[in-house]
C-alpha cells in the first residue's frame, strides 16, 4: 500500500484471494469472534440473529459494494477519495471523516481487547486456568481488566506487531499474513463448535441461539443489529473504502469478491455463536455477560477438553491473529488518511497513527479499573466509545453512503461502476428499489427510534 510519494504509483492487491482474505480478515477478526456473541447475548439470541442475517443480506452486501466501489473508483483513502469524487468542500466528504473517526475510536479500545487476549494466552501457558471453575474464571477476568498496568503492558505487544505489519505494505505485509492465518482460524473455530455442541446440556444453548423470541425485539435490538452488521462487515468505517482503493479500477470483480467477503464474515459470526452459547448453557452461565463473554466461556470450555490447554494456546493464538487482521485494516485506514492529508511517508504515517491510538486507549483501559466510577450517559468510557462508534457513527456512515448512491452517484451509474470487471454474476436493476428507497429509509427509522 505504498503511496505515490517518491515516484511510486499506488500499490494494488497481488491477487483476488489476497483482497478476499484481507477484507474477510478485517471483517472477521474480533468483530465476530468477540463482539458478535456478546451483542447477541445482550439482545435475546435467536431474535437478534434473525434480524442480523436479514440486515446483512439486504443492507450489508449492497453497502459493501458501494463503499468498496467508491474506494476503487477514487484510488485514494476515504477523506482524499471523497474530496476527489465529490469536491473538497462537499458535505459528502463527511463520509470519509465519519468513517475515519469511527475507525480511530474502535481501534483505541481494540488495543485493550487485544491486550486481554495476550494476557489470556500467557495465563493459559503458565497453567492459571487448570482446574478452574466458571466462578473462578470470572474472578481471573475481573482481576485482569481492573489492573491497568498489566493491560497497558500487554497492549504494547499488539501495538508493535500492527505497526510492523502495516509498515511493510500490502503484498509483503497484509496480504502475505492473511493468506496464511485465515484458513487456520476457520478450521479451529469449526473444531471448537463441534466440541461445544457435544457438551451435556449444550442443546439448550442451541435453542436459545437459533429460536427467535420476538418479545425480545425492540428499537434497541434493531439498532444493535444494524451497528453490528456494519461493524463486522466494515461499512461506515472507511476500511472497505481503503481496501477497495487498492483494487485495480478495471481488473477486479467486486461483485463476486464482495459477496465472498460478506459470506465468509457472516459464516464466522454464526459459527462463533455456536462455539459460545452451547458452552454457556452447558456450564450454566449467563449469555448476557457483556464484553467479557469470550473470556469467561473459553477457559471453562478448555478445562473440559482433552489436551484442552494445548488447544487453548492454539485457540487464543488464532484469536489474536484474527484480532490482528482487524487491527491491520483499522491502522491501514487511519494511516492512509494521515499519509494523504499530511503528505508523509508510509512508515511515518503508520507510527503516528499507532502513537495516537495507543494514547487514546489509556483512558479506556483505566475505565475498567481505577476510573470505573466515571460514567457519561449512564455508561463507562469503554461502553460509551463502543456505543458511539459501533451504533451511531457506523450507522450514520452507512446512511450517508446510501444517500450518496441515491443523490450523487445515481443508481444507473452505481450499477455500471460496480459491474465493471464482473463476469457471470452482476448487480441487476432489481436492486434499485432496495438501494434507492428501502436501505436509506430503514436506516433513518432504525437510528431515530433506537436513539429515542
Amino acid at each position: 500500500m505504498q503511496r505515490s510519494d517518491k515516484g511510486k504509483g499506488r500499490e494494488n492487491w497481488g491477487s483476488r484471494l489476497g483482497f478476499i482474505m484481507a477484507a474477510s480478515g478485517f471483517a472477521i477478526g474480533l468483530g465476530n469472534i468477540w463482539r458478535f456473541p456478546y451483542i447477541a447475548g445482550n439482545n435475546g439470541g435467536g431474535a437478534f440473529l434473525l434480524i442480523y442475517l436479514a440486515i446483512v443480506l439486504i443492507f450489508g452486501i449492497p453497502l459493501f459494494y458501494a463503499e468498496a466501489g467508491l474506494g476503487r473508483k477514487a484510488q485514494a483513502g476515504a477523506i482524499s477519495g471523497m474530496r476527489k469524487l465529490a469536491g473538497k468542500g462537499s458535505p459528502w466528504v463527511s463520509i470519509g471523516w465519519l468513517g475515519t473517526l469511527a475507525a480511530l475510536l474502535i481501534m483505541s479500545y481494540y488495543l485493550m481487547i487485544m491486550g486481554w487476549l495476550f494476557a489470556y494466552f500467557f495465563n493459559i501457558g503458565i497453567g492459571t486456568f487448570q482446574g478452574i471453575t466458571s466462578e473462578q474464571a470470572a474472578v481471573v477476568y475481573e482481576d485482569l481488566i481492573s489492573n491497568p498496568i498489566a493491560v497497558i503492558g500487554y497492549s504494547i505487544i499488539p501495538t508493535l506487531i500492527l505497526g510492523t505489519i502495516v509498515s511493510k505494505g500490502i503484498k509483503n505485509g497484509i496480504e502475505k499474513f492473511v493468506k496464511i492465518v485465515m484458513p487456520l482460524l476457520f478450521i479451529m473455530l469449526i473444531f471448537l463448535a463441534i466440541f461445544s455442541l457435544s457438551l451435556p446440556g449444550s442443546f439448550e444453548g442451541v435453542v436459545w441461539y437459533l429460536q427467535p423470541d420476538f418479545s425480545k425485539i425492540n428499537a434497541n435490538t434493531l439498532l444493535a443489529a444494524l451497528g453490528q452488521a456494519f461493524f463486522s462487515i466494515g461499512i461506515g468505517l472507511a476500511s472497505a473504502f481503503t481496501y477497495g482503493s487498492y483494487l485495480k479500477p478495471k481488473g477486479s470483480n467486486l461483485v463476486k469478491d464482495g459477496a465472498w467477503v460478506v459470506s465468509l464474515d457472516t459464516f464466522i459470526a454464526f459459527l462463533s455463536g455456536l462455539v459460545i452459547f452451547p458452552a454457556l448453557f452447558a456450564f450454566q452461565m449467563e449469555p448476557n455477560s457483556g464484553p467479557g463473554l469470550l473470556f469467561l466461556t473459553i477457559p471453562t470450555l478448555l478445562e473440559q477438553m482433552p489436551f484442552g490447554y494445548g488447544f487453548g494456546l492454539i485457540f487464543f493464538c488464532l484469536v489474536i491473529i484474527g484480532s490482528i487482521t482487524t487491527g491491520v485494516g483499522l491502522i491501514e485506514t487511519l494511516a492512509t488518511n494521515v499519509s494523504e492529508l499530511f503528505h508523509s511517508s508510509r512508515k511515518t504515517s503508520v507510527w503516528m497513527t499507532i502513537g495516537v491510538t495507543f494514547t487514546l486507549a489509556i483512558p479506556i483501559i483505566l475505565s475498567q479499573g481505577p476510573w470505573s466510577h466515571v460514567h457519561l450517559f449512564g455508561m463507562d468510557i469503554f461502553d460509551l466509545v463502543d456505543y458511539v462508534s459501533g451504533n451511531i457513527l457506523l450507522t450514520l456512515g452507512g446512511l450517508l453512503i446510501s444517500l450518496y448512491v441515491v443523490f450523487q452517484w445515481t443508481f444507473n451509474r452505481f450499477m455500471q461502476d460496480i459491474n465493471t470487471g464482473a463476469e457471470t454474476i452482476k448487480l441487476s436493476s432489481a436492486w434499485k428499489p432496495v438501494i434507492s428507497y428501502l436501505i436509506p429509509l430503514s436506516i433513518i427509522i432504525i437510528l431515530i427510534t433506537g436513539l429515542i
